[in-house]
């Protein structure tokens, strides 16, 4: 197998956070706009957990034959968190990224992911994949160098969707959450204040 072939996962299945598979998205004004997904890996899933940290060693390998001149750096930015532990910015993961590994995958605007059901055909309706369903996600790890920064990121590729989910953070409230308790579905005399038809007369 070449070191290409390593660098290329599909995941069992997890769970999909921020999803931009429709849409490419900037997360900061000025940012290149791109299609994107934060991955959700059971730590269950040893067997995918294992590729990945395989992918990963095999794109700092080839960042040590291409452009990081030789060497693998002693300080290489990894693209997979823990989300029992802390994001970059040290504030803790949210309660959905507990018993996970979490990593986000992108891809540019002219690249747009296949998004498919169980059985292989498109997804149409852009609602169904949304933060919270079920997937596999086939990704691609890759060495950069970036303005001096070297470390391995993750590219985005096709995404099947599997199953749905409690819907994650963002989903639209529902109308009884949004205005309170609906108002009686049964009609009250504005006089008596009983219901039409139990009037006491």
């Amino acid at each position: 197998m070449s070191i290409g072939d390593i660098t290329n996962v599909t995941t069992g299945e997890v769970r999909l956070s921020f999803v931009h598979l429709f849409k490419p998205y900037a997360f900061q004004a000025g940012q290149e706009e791109k299609y994107s997904t934060t991955v959700l890996l059971p730590k269950t899933d040893i067997s995918t957990k294992q590729r990945i940290d395989a992918a990963i060693n095999a794109a700092k390998q080839k960042g040590a034959n291409g452009n990081w001149n030789g060497v693998v750096p002693p300080v290489c930015a990894d693209p997979i968190w823990d989300g029992d532990g802390v994001k970059q910015d040290g504030t803790p993961f949210g309660p959905e990224c507990k018993g996970h590994w979490v990593f986000t995958a992108r891809s540019s605007e002219s690249y747009p992911p296949e998004v498919v059901d169980k059985v292989g055909n498109p997804i149409i309706n852009q609602t169904d994949v949304y933060s919270g369903c079920y997937a596999r996600v086939n990704v691609e790890f890759y060495p950069y160098n970036f303005n001096g920064k070297k470390g391995v990121g993750c590219s985005l590729g096709p995404v099947q969707k599997l199953r749905d989910g409690e819907a994650l953070g963002g989903a639209a409230p529902t109308a009884a959450q949004a205005f309170g308790t609906p108002a009686p579905s049964v009609a009250v005399d504005p006089i008596t204040g009983l219901p039409v038809g139990n009037t006491p007369f």
